[in-house]
C-alpha cells in the first residue's frame, strides 16, 4: 500500500452570517468551492490530472444538494472528464472528505484527488433539510439528539468546567484570531471582479472576560434537558446554563480544498508535498456528549505511532468552548499549541468546510514553528468525532 500526501491546501476567508445577508451571501456553495478549484489550478494543479473531487457538506440540500462538487467543477470550467462527489458526516464532513480522498490515494485507486468542504450557511441554514434526527420525535429519543448547545453544557458540567473557564477560553480565541498572520493558503473571495472578503472576519477587539461574563446563557432552560435526563440518568444539569453567544461557534460561510497525491504525484504537480497523512480516526460516544474528538484523537495517534507529547500543533474545532478544554484535559496538551490562531468562537464554523480549513491552518502553523506533527480533530452531533495526524515533509 502506498502513502497519501498533502501537496497544497487552500481556503476562502470565513464570512460571518448576518441577518439581511452576510459578506459571502452572494456566493452559492458551488461558486465558493469553484473559486478554490480555480486557485489550485493556478497554483500548479493541472485540472486534467485530477482523478476525483470529493466535497464534504453538512446540509446537502437545495443548491448545496445534487452533487455540489460536480457543479463547482463545471462552474470553474474544468474538463468534463473530471468526476466529483459529496460526503456528509455533519460537522465532520470536510475532514471525512479528506480522509476518504487520502484512503483512495493510499490504496492506489487514484493518484491525485482534491478533497475539502463547503457550506453556505447564509443561503442553506443549518437543519433546513429537516433531518429525521431533529424532526422525528421517536428517532430523536432513540438517538439522544438535542440542541448542540445543550450537549455542550452537559459536557462541560460532566467535566466540572465552569462558566468563567469557558469565557476565558473564548477571550483567548478572539485575541489569537485578531493577531493571526494572513496566510498564503487564504484565497480572497470575489464576485466577478469585485473583492468581497480577504481575511476571516468576526474577531472582537473588545473581547474581555468582563464583557463576556455579562452575557446571558443560552441553553439552561431548553426543554431538551428532559431528554438528557432520560438518556443519561443522573447526569448533571447546570442550573442556569453555561455557554453564551460568546462561547458558541459563530455561523459562517466558507470553503476549503486540499490537494492530495501519492509519493510520485510531485512529477505531475511540479511541487513537493507539504505533509504526509500518518494517522486518522473516526469515533463515536453516547450522544449527546461531545467527547468523541478525544477518542478519535487517541485512535489517530496510535495509528500514527506517536503520543500527544509529540504534537507541535493541535487544531480542534471550537464547537463551543468546552470542546478544546476537554481535549486539552484528556490528552494533557500544552494550551499554547492548541488553536494558536484562534478558532470558530471568533471567526466562525462553516460546518462542512471546517475540516479543510483546520488542515490549512495546521500546515501554516507547522511551517511557522518549524514543527513536525499536527493533530486536527472535530466533533459532530450524535456523539461523532473525527481526527487526523499530519507529519510535515517540507
Amino acid at each position: 500500500m502506498s502513502e497519501a500526501y498533502v501537496y497544497d491546501a487552500v481556503r476562502l476567508p470565513r464570512g460571518r452570517v448576518r441577518k439581511g445577508g452576510g459578506t459571502l451571501a452572494e456566493l452559492p456553495a458551488y461558486e465558493l468551492f469553484g473559486q478554490l478549484l480555480t486557485a489550485l489550478e493556478n497554483r500548479s494543479c493541472p485540472a486534467e490530472s485530477v482523478d476525483d473531487v470529493i466535497v464534504g457538506v453538512s446540509t446537502a440540500m437545495g443548491e448545496q444538494g445534487g452533487d455540489v462538487a460536480r457543479a463547482a467543477e463545471l462552474w470553474a470550467g474544468w474538463p468534463d472528464s473530471v468526476p466529483g462527489g459529496v460526503v456528509s458526516r455533519l460537522c465532520c464532513s470536510g475532514l471525512d472528505a479528506v480522509e476518504s480522498g487520502a484512503a483512495r490515494v493510499a490504496a492506489g485507486y487514484a493518484e491525485v484527488v482534491i478533497a475539502g468542504g463547503v457550506e453556505s450557511m447564509s443561503r442553506v441554514p443549518m437543519l433546513s433539510d429537516r433531518p429525521a434526527i431533529a424532526s422525528d420525535a421517536d428517532l430523536g429519543e432513540r438517538t439522544g439528539f438535542v440542541t448542540i448547545g445543550v450537549s455542550a453544557d452537559l459536557t462541560a458540567a460532566e467535566y466540572g468546567i465552569t462558566r468563567a473557564e469557558l469565557d476565558a477560553y473564548a477571550v483567548r480565541s478572539h485575541r489569537r484570531a485578531g493577531a493571526a498572520m494572513v496566510s498564503s493558503s487564504v484565497v480572497p473571495a470575489r464576485k466577478g471582479g469585485t473583492l468581497l472578503l480577504a481575511n476571516d472576519e468576526g474577531a472582537r477587539a473588545d473581547a474581555s472576560e468582563e464583557v463576556f461574563a455579562a452575557l446571558p446563557t443560552l441553553f439552561g432552560a431548553d426543554p431538551a434537558w428532559e431528554r438528557v435526563a432520560r438518556r443519561l440518568p443522573g447526569s448533571p444539569r447546570p442550573a442556569d446554563g453555561l455557554h453564551t453567544i460568546a462561547t458558541a461557534p459563530q455561523l459562517a460561510d466558507g470553503a476549503s480544498a486540499v490537494l492530495l497525491g501519492g509519493r510520485s504525484a510531485h512529477r505531475t504537480l511540479g511541487r513537493d508535498p507539504l505533509a504526509r497523512i500518518v494517522g486518522t480516526g473516526q469515533a463515536a460516544v453516547r450522544s449527546p456528549l461531545l467527547t468523541a474528538p478525544a477518542v478519535a484523537a487517541r485512535i489517530a495517534l496510535r495509528r500514527a505511532g506517536i503520543t500527544a507529547a509529540d504534537l507541535d500543533v493541535i487544531e480542534v474545532n471550537e464547537s463551543f468552548a468546552v470542546t478544546p478544554l476537554v481535549l486539552i484535559g484528556e490528552l494533557g496538551l500544552d494550551p499554547e499549541r492548541v488553536n494558536p490562531s484562534g478558532g470558530a468562537l471568533a471567526v466562525g464554523h462553516p460546518l462542512g468546510a471546517t475540516g479543510g480549513i483546520l488542515i490549512a491552518q495546521a500546515l501554516d502553523e507547522l511551517r511557522r514553528r518549524d514543527g513536525e506533527f499536527a493533530l486536527i480533530t472535530i466533533p459532530a452531533a450524535l456523539g461523532l468525532g473525527s481526527a487526523m495526524i499530519l507529519r510535515r515533509t517540507s
